[in-house]
């Protein structure tokens, strides 16, 4: 099966934040991500500028801890469920941080990340949703390796440091749009 570096499905907007994966490294994992800023803000265009580069720091107080930060996901999905793709899937993508799977660590050598404008504790969109299982449909054509149990969150693989997508995200009801 031929591999497919860009999705039919998203915007391009390409970032630097990325490096070639270790040789050898089949893709065979999807992390879903939440992200808003500031937090709990949607529809701002400060989560494309953090994934690009370009976050403007002094625009928020909170935004003083991301000085300096360079991280990406390979795509963010809006709260109207348009798609946005930062990175190759056949790149790594800087998403997942300290995290470990099945007993491998260093996930972003083997995953691809998609984030969710969002956050932990308010209901993601219909619009999302039917986003983000069409986007798994197309990338698990490509990547057949992502099976079902392989598309985890990121709380799955960085236990006691991250939460997200949160208790609030419906796993059954992506499944069931996937299938």
């Amino acid at each position: 099966m031929a591999q497919r570096d860009w999705s039919n499905l998203a915007s391009p907007r390409p970032c630097t934040f990325f490096d070639d994966r270790p040789d050898s490294e089949e893709i065979s994992l999807l992390v879903i991500h939440n992200i808003s800023l500031p937090a709990g803000q949607f529809g701002t265009p400060y989560v494309d500028s953090l994934f690009t580069g370009q976050l403007n720091c002094d625009a928020h107080p909170s935004f003083s801890d991301l000085r300096g930060l360079k991280v990406s996901a390979h795509c963010f999905i809006r709260r109207d469920g348009s798609v946005l793709q930062y990175v190759p899937f056949g790149k790594r993508a800087w998403h997942a941080g300290v995290s470990e799977f099945a007993g491998r660590a260093r996930c972003n050598d083997f995953s691809i990340g998609i984030e969710l404008e969002g956050t932990d504790c308010i209901e993601y969109s219909s619009e999302q949703y039917a986003s983000l299982a069409a986007l798994i449909r197309e990338i698990r054509h490509y990547y057949p390796a992502i099976s079902l149990d392989r598309i985890v969150g990121h709380c799955d693989i960085a236990p006691g440091r991250k939460t997200d997508p949160g208790a609030i995200f419906k796993w059954q009801k992506l499944l069931d749009l996937i299938t």
